[in-house]
């Protein structure tokens, strides 16, 4: 998935996003025998088999689209899920805020759709996920192994992390799941000192008990904060804000752990010391 640019043709059995004129996105997997239906027409994968990327092709109404390989974020944004995804927006945020690096161990609990999971992997982390319902665990497998192919080195068991984290020496854990302030404990034996603790919330009544959870805990400079993203409408000399915008979708909540318990580091400010 992804890497450097080539030239060499789109093959069957790869993986393609159609781009419309609206900008409208669309994964296909090529098939010899395959043919892509949507209101725009019906394209024959055999009409973009033997293609490069970028180019173009039309559809039975004459209508245009544009074929490429799918970045990571076509993959997330279309692939198959189960539950509600992480958004882009907050993935790129989380990758910087848990600091993810090649060669980490890194705990995901809660892997939903596996959106997460696929941005952890690109960085170069090794990545052990827990998750609580199987078809979840079944759906994000599969588009995980669809991105990465068979040979990449995850699974994902069915574990209530609630319960207990049988792993050791990790650098990091991120939860997506509805009561983390219950895996703080587990988090303080499972992470290596400096390791780094990140959840993501839907609710400020749920961030405000995790956040009391950590103030009794051996982690420090907890913070919290929501990323929001604004388009813009750039046309001639039409130049303004986009009418809708990707405003509030999580609460990220981040926190370090000491290796002695202390209550002088318990929380900071995302913004800039002067």
């Amino acid at each position: 998935m992804g890497g450097a640019i080539t030239d060499i043709p789109l093959a069957a059995g790869e993986d393609v996003v159609l781009y419309d004129t609206k900008g409208r996105r669309y994964l296909v997997k090529l098939r010899e025998d395959g043919r892509y239906h949507s209101h725009a027409g019906i394209i024959e994968h055999t009409d973009i088999i033997g293609m490069v990327e970028g180019s173009v092709v039309k559809t039975s109404k004459g209508l245009e689209v544009a074929v490429f390989r799918p970045t990571l974020l076509d993959r997330v944004m279309e692939m198959p899920r189960g539950a509600q995804i992480i958004y882009p927006k907050d993935l790129g945020s989380i990758v910087m805020h848990a600091d993810i690096a090649p060669g980490m161990k890194v705990l995901e609990a809660g892997v939903g759709s596996g959106a997460l999971s696929m941005v952890l992997l690109r960085a170069g982390a090794i990545v052990y996920g827990y998750e609580l319902r199987e078809d979840f665990a079944q759906r994000a497998e599969e588009n995980i192994r669809r991105a990465f192919g068979e040979s990449v080195d995850w699974r994902v068991t069915l574990h209530d992390v609630y319960e207990g984290i049988d792993l050791s020496g990790l650098d990091r854990i991120l939860l997506d799941l509805p009561e983390p302030w219950h895996v703080v404990g587990h988090a303080e034996r499972a992470l290596l000192p400096g390791g780094i603790l990140l959840s993501y919330l839907p609710s400020m009544d749920q961030v405000i008990h995790l956040r009391q959870s950590l103030e009794r805990s051996r982690f420090g400079f907890a913070s919290t904060y929501e990323v929001l993203q604004r388009g813009w409408h750039i046309e001639d000399r039409s130049v303004r804000p986009d009418h809708r915008m990707v405003a509030h979708t999580g609460f990220i909540t981040v926190a370090r752990l000491l290796a002695v318990s202390t209550g002088k580091f318990r929380s900071w400010s995302m913004s800039p010391v002067r």
